[in-house]
């Protein structure tokens, strides 16, 4: 059910738009080098295989997982040759390439700054942390969402119509609630929904005039567990993990377990909900009790480290701590305010005083003269200026009245009248 054309690709509008980059370059033959980000299932393999039929491009897909240098050479020297003797371009795909080591990274450096090949490489991690900075910075980063639930659905209903790549020549029957169940268990995973449907319908057995019905139960059978409407109006997903935040939040334990235990039993990815506990204790809890960031990835570590169904009891237990804790929201506050600073200020010179005085250069034009240690200093503070001089008189950090932060804030006071 793989697309063969741009035309028939299902989501991805913020990418493939009429006015957006990718398409724009697609249409003008002018593609430089990306790299695709985004969750399983959404269709990074697919949109590669696309791009290079668009441009009419030779397609040579590698996996980073089995695929070494050996294999990465053989593609260039390929892609050389056919640039060479027919002017055709290539477009190498590397799936999972946050799977290639730094030296099977910088292999690629040159070819992509060549120009021998475009690039497109498919990642689920952080490019930003997975792929070395020569090659980020000789690519552009392209996001892919998580398809919607209408998305998933309009897949489902295309795969149970068309009679020769889908289900269409069988006859089935997939009511309505069934394709939004199927989309919902799916959580935007476009590869799932068409896994879940094809093992609905093989376990579904005719009725008297011949027809599969698939219902609620082949649904569960083909997931091995039981199903529950967590995304029935397309947007459950969300809503439900905003009542677990907002429960947190709210310092209600009872609710916030509720909301896990929903998030769990409808099979959530356990990791979603890990990072929006960790996620929740810097934003929410931070300083006001430092312990709760240390609290959510520990419970993170113990539950990937014994899996599930035990994993619920660190889970829980993190999401209690952080129910009772106390609640500050400076990290979120201090940061915006800072990142204000630097939209309105852009990027202002460091002050000469914090400068590395690490040449006879730098030593020439004062950099570091003025500069006080504070280790020197009674109480191991010195009163003196860190930031840029046009924002000088500036003050980032509001300390809550909550938990530990007003002692943190209290103990920096007296350390600098001491100093």
């Amino acid at each position: 059910m793989r697309p063969s054309r741009l035309s028939e690709v299902v989501g991805q509008a913020q990418l493939l738009g009429p006015h957006t980059w990718l398409r724009r370059a697609i249409d003008s033959r002018r593609l430089t080098s990306v790299i695709l980000w985004g969750p399983p299932g959404v269709g990074k393999t697919t949109l590669g295989r696309l791009i290079a039929r668009e441009i009419e491009a030779h397609f040579a897909p590698l996996s980073a997982v089995m695929s070494g240098v050996k294999d990465l050479r053989e593609a260039i020297a390929e892609a050389e040759q056919l640039r060479n003797l027919r002017g055709r371009r290539t477009v190498l795909f590397v799936d999972e390439i946050h799977r290639f080591n730094k030296a099977q990274q910088d292999a690629l450096l040159p070819h992509v700054e060549s120009g021998t090949v475009i690039l497109v490489g498919a990642t689920t991690e952080n490019p930003s942390f997975e792929v070395n900075a020569a090659l980020l910075s000789r690519t552009k980063v392209l996001v892919l969402q998580p398809l919607s639930a209408e998305d998933l659905e309009t897949l489902l209903a295309r795969a149970l119509a068309d009679p020769v790549q889908g289900l269409g020549g069988q006859s089935l029957v997939c009511p309505p609630e069934i394709r939004k169940l199927i989309a919902a268990e799916s959580r935007g995973d476009a590869r799932r929904a068409l896994a879940t449907l094809e093992a609905a319908a093989a376990v579904n057995a005719p009725d008297a005039e011949g027809q599969q019905i698939i219902d609620r139960r082949a649904v569960e059978e083909a997931l091995q567990r039981k199903t529950l409407l967590y995304d029935k109006a397309g947007d459950e997903h969300y809503a439900v993990v905003s009542a677990f935040i907002k429960s947190l939040r709210g310092s209600d334990p009872d609710a916030a377990t509720y909301w896990l235990a929903r998030m769990i039993e409808a099979g959530e990815d356990p990791l979603f909900i890990m990072r929006r506990m960790v996620i929740f204790a810097s934003e929410d809890v931070g300083n006001a009790d430092p312990r709760a960031l240390s609290v959510a990835l520990a419970a993170m570590e113990a539950a990937r480290f014994i899996g599930f169904p035990e994993a619920v009891y660190p889970l829980t237990q993190a999401a209690l701590y952080l129910a009772l804790a106390p609640k500050s929201h400076s990290a979120l506050t201090t940061y915006r305010a800072a990142q204000a600073a630097v939209e309105a200020h852009g990027p202002l010179p460091v002050p000469a005083h914090l400068r590395n005085a690490s040449s006879g250069m730098a030593r020439a034009l004062g950099h570091g003269r003025d500069y006080r240690y504070p280790h020197d200093h009674p109480g191991h503070h010195v009163e003196q200026s860190y930031l840029p001089e046009a924002l000088k008189d500036s003050c980032f950090f509001r300390p809550s009245d909550q938990g530990e932060e007003p002692q943190l804030a209290e103990a920096f006071r007296r350390r600098c009248e001491r100093g």
